[in-house]
This record gives C-alpha cells, sequence and structure tokens, in this order.
C-alpha cells in the first residue's frame, strides 16, 4: 500500500497536534517485528495520530523504519525527530449494529406549564423514559402494554 501524501499545511497542523502526545509504541533493539507492526496499526486506527519512540542509535535504520511502516500500514509519515517518529492515518468509521429488537431511549422534553394569565409559563426539563409517554396534560405515565382481553370486556 503507498503512504497517504500531505500537503505541507497539512503536515505542519498535524506535527502541532502531535506536539503534547506520548509515544504509545516503542522499538526495540529486534527493530521492527511483525508484532511491532501489528501494534502501530491498532494505535493509528484508535487514535489516528501517534508518536513511536526507535531505542537505536542508527539514524539510516530509524529512517528506513520510518519508511517501511509508512509503505505498510498505509499512513502518512509527519515527522522525524531523533528517536521519535510521527505518523497519521484517517481513523476509519466505525460500524453500528442495527438491532432490531431494541426499544427506545429516554428523552428530555422541555415542558411549559401556564399559571395565571399576564405572567410567565414556568419552563421544566423532564426526562421521559422509553416506556413512558408524557399526556395532553403534562404528565408522565407508563406506557400500556396492548395485552389479552378478556371475553367478558369483548362483548
Amino acid at each position: 500500500m503507498p503512504q497517504i501524501e500531505l500537503t505541507p499545511a497539512e503536515r505542519r497542523e498535524h506535527r502541532a497536534n502531535a506536539h503534547h502526545l506520548d509515544p504509545v509504541v516503542m522499538i526495540g533493539g529486534d527493530g521492527l517485528t511483525p508484532a511491532v507492526q501489528k501494534e502501530v496499526d491498532a494505535a493509528l486506527n484508535a487514535h489516528g495520530l501517534i508518536k513511536v519512540r526507535v531505542f537505536g542509535d542508527d539514524r539510516a535504520a530509524r529512517e528506513q523504519v520510518y519508511q517501511t511502516l509508512c509503505d505498510a500500514l498505509n499512513a502518512a509519515p509527519i515527522q522525524h525527530i531523533g528517536k521519535l517518529l510521527v505518523l497519521w492515518r484517517p481513523i476509519p468509521e466505525k460500524e453500528k449494529a442495527l438491532d432490531e429488537d431494541r426499544k427506545a431511549g429516554p428523552r428530555d422534553i422541555k415542558l411549559l406549564k401556564f399559571g395565571r394569565a399576564g405572567s410567565k409559563p414556568e419552563v421544566k426539563q423532564i426526562r421521559v423514559l422509553g416506556n413512558q409517554r408524557l399526556t395532553q396534560g403534562g404528565l408522565i405515565k407508563r406506557a400500556k402494554k396492548a395485552g389479552p382481553k378478556s371475553t367478558k370486556k369483548g362483548h
């Protein structure tokens, strides 16, 4: 996968956002292993913008790790300063599972209570749960279940 190309303005903005971040992945003496690459991928999926610390004194090796990570994970290289590497990749959108059996959740409703003529109405914020309803008079009642009707009441 090719790495993402950014404009200098976008790269500058990501560099500014990464300033306060701490490294989330650290690459030790073994170098770039598949496990480390998997962790960098998971961190990019979770955060989007990450810092990686490489514990090695060889600058050429760090540069090689940087390019390998960007190419393999389809990430944009933001900054390589000292032993820190900054990578960015857009966070993928999460799928929402649609549950057919799910009931309605709580709703916050503003309720106006009118007093005497000429005075301001009183505004109350109330929470109506999924199994409740608001009546015409401003009362909260439980929703009635449509249960089986008796044969006597049917006649």
